[in-house]
């Protein structure tokens, strides 16, 4: 995309501070407030500006920041998975979120969109303090400056920018029935009535946290760390480059190629990843199960059950713990999987999953370039 040819003459430069404010209402009894969301970082996609989901108001939590709806929620913390988003509810959420709400010198509908552009993610981080876990304050963020259209170009910037999202909504909405049409696929294929599978244990099958690093490790071996907010459901977010003396306990988990990494904190949210490259050398939070299968058995096929309903409710009968749930290592080796009867054959799955996976490709490339044009877009205006 070459650069716009836009007359910014009479935009004028302002900071942060000059079109939003931190509010600081709080509350104690979330239930008895009536409010209906609580949001956590974990609710927040990177590169999204939508809040797609939440906790129930009903939820046990120590979170009292209160948001509005049309408020924009920053992630605050690890600025560089780049989460903010608009609410389009009322709720409560994390300290680790920063409520960022409009004044009258903003449009609020253009809000999350001078917030979602390089230029001021690429700021936070920089101004982000802390080691593993860096977070970045308020009144850091405020000093942020750019340049702002007047009111009336507020109006017509606004429009353009959501109509070019209503177009990235739409390609989601059709990925997303291709995702429903494959879970359906998957819940009916992987049962007993299936002639061509049979079920063992994962124990049987496979080596779940067999390769971890050592105290006698070299100080000096170098490797990807995988953190647990970098995995999402299907995708590796972010990996960070570490030598062992500069790694955090927790960094232990050996990850081969064909790995499959089962977030085991939360597992709910059913963040797993599988891992497939040939230059692997990663190692990933001890908040993680990592499975290797044996040589003869199809990694790919065993992953697709991860995210089968029979698999959520395997991990809710086993969960221990309240703010931060989870389950280990050693009870995902008692979870039933279903693999071919003859090894060597491949299977009606094998067919499905290829036709799918490349419609789901040709989408996610459609996509990508919208969501590239969208950002470049972005950044040249903001």
């Amino acid at each position: 995309m070459q650069d716009l040819k836009i007359d910014k003459s009479n935009w004028e430069k302002v900071t942060l501070a000059d079109i939003v404010f931190e509010p600081k209402e709080v509350v104690k009894d979330i239930a008895a407030k009536g409010f209906k969301h609580i949001v956590g970082l974990e609710h927040m996609d990177s590169d999204d500006i939508h809040l797609r989901r939440s906790f129930s108001g009903e939820a046990d939590t120590t979170f009292t920041k209160v948001f509005r709806k049309g408020d924009v929620l920053f992630g605050r913390r690890r600025a560089y998975l780049k989460k903010a988003v608009q609410a389009n509810f009322d709720g409560v959420c994390s300290g680790d979120i920063t409520v960022l709400r409009a004044n009258k010198n903003i449009k609020e509908s253009l809000l999350p969109f001078i917030i979602h552009n390089k230029f001021f993610f690429d700021y936070a981080i920089k101004h982000s303090a802390g080691g593993l876990s860096p977070r970045v304050k308020f009144k850091d963020l405020a000093k942020y400056e750019f340049l702002l259209p007047p009111r009336a170009q507020q109006e017509e910037l606004a429009e353009l920018l959501w109509a070019m999202d209503e177009l990235i909504e739409k390609d989601l909405e059709v990925l997303k029935k291709l995702e429903n049409y494959s879970s359906e696929y998957i819940e009916n294929f992987f049962t007993d009535r299936n002639q061509e599978l049979t079920k063992v244990k994962l124990k049987d099958i496979a080596d779940i946290n067999k390769y971890s690093l050592t105290n006698k490790t070299n100080d000096n071996y170098e490797f990807s760390y995988i953190d647990l907010s970098s995995i999402q459901p299907r995708k590796l977010l972010k990996t960070e480059k570490i030598t062992y003396k500069n790694s955090p306990s927790r960094a232990r988990r050996v990850v081969k190629d064909g790995s499959i990494l089962i977030s085991t904190v939360r597992p709910y949210q059913l963040c797993n990843v599988y891992i497939e490259t040939n230059d692997c050398n990663y190692v990933a939070s001890t908040g993680t199960a990592v499975i290797n299968l044996n040589n003869d058995i199809d990694a790919k096929l065993v992953f697709e059950q991860f995210f089968k309903k029979r698999y959520v409710k395997f991990i809710e009968d086993r969960m221990t713990g309240t703010n931060y749930p989870a389950i280990t290592g050693k009870d995902l080796e008692d979870f039933e999987v279903f693999i071919p009867k003859d090894k060597n054959s491949s299977t009606n799955f094998s067919i499905f999953s290829n036709n799918i996976n490349r419609s789901k490709s040709l989408i996610r490339s459609k996509l990508e370039s919208s969501k590239v044009l969208q950002e470049t877009l972005i950044n040249q205006l903001f």
